[in-house]
């Protein structure tokens, strides 16, 4: 039983940390990178499709993505896409490609996209702390019910906490990789 409930927060905390690098991969650096596109959802035939499934998103140089589209006719409706998201971008199509120029980031923006980013890990901070507390009041739940002794609850609850530290410093480290990442000229 212990175990059960140490691996489903270990599980739930992987998950959050897994959302981090999602989001992180949407906050712009100066490069070009196909993840930046992943947010982008486009009308395709009445129903909104991920920018993913209607063409092909490459990389051409370090400020430049390509886009193929896959159905010629889609081709203004991505752009347009593009160009209604919140990322600031502004594609130039060339007959059958669309290519997307990175503007290079001011000092303010990358303060801005600094903030974003510690403002996401945490998030991801508070989500671990919920999963830890969640597992901490199951195991107290156990002891209660006479299930575990008091020893196991508090060697457990001690490594859940141990798991709730690692994840935290692997969010700190991600934050670290990002905010030099975005601080790079």
């Amino acid at each position: 039983m212990i175990n059960e409930i140490k691996k489903e927060a270990q599980e739930r905390m992987g998950k959050t940390l897994e959302a981090l690098g999602h989001a992180f991969a949407k906050i712009r650096t100066g490069r070009a990178h196909p993840s930046i596109l992943d947010s982008v959802m486009v009308s395709y035939y009445g129903s909104d499709t991920p920018l993913r499934q209607v063409a092909n998103v490459t990389v051409e140089d370090s400020r430049t993505l390509a886009l193929n589209v896959f159905d010629k006719s889609m081709i203004q409706a991505v752009e347009k896409a593009i160009m209604t998201s919140d990322l600031g971008l502004n594609p130039a199509t060339a007959g059958t490609t669309i290519r997307v120029p990175m503007p290079a980031l001011t000092e303010e923006t990358r303060k801005g996209f600094t903030k974003q980013a510690r403002a996401e890990a945490e998030q991801a901070r508070v989500s671990v702390r919920n999963i830890r507390r969640d597992a901490l009041a199951q195991l107290k739940d156990l002891q209660k019910e006479k299930e575990i002794s008091e020893d196991e609850e508090r060697r457990a609850g001690d490594e859940v906490q141990k798991l709730t530290d690692r994840f935290v410093a692997e969010i700190d480290k991600a934050l670290e990789a990002k905010e030099a990442d975005l601080m790079a000229v």
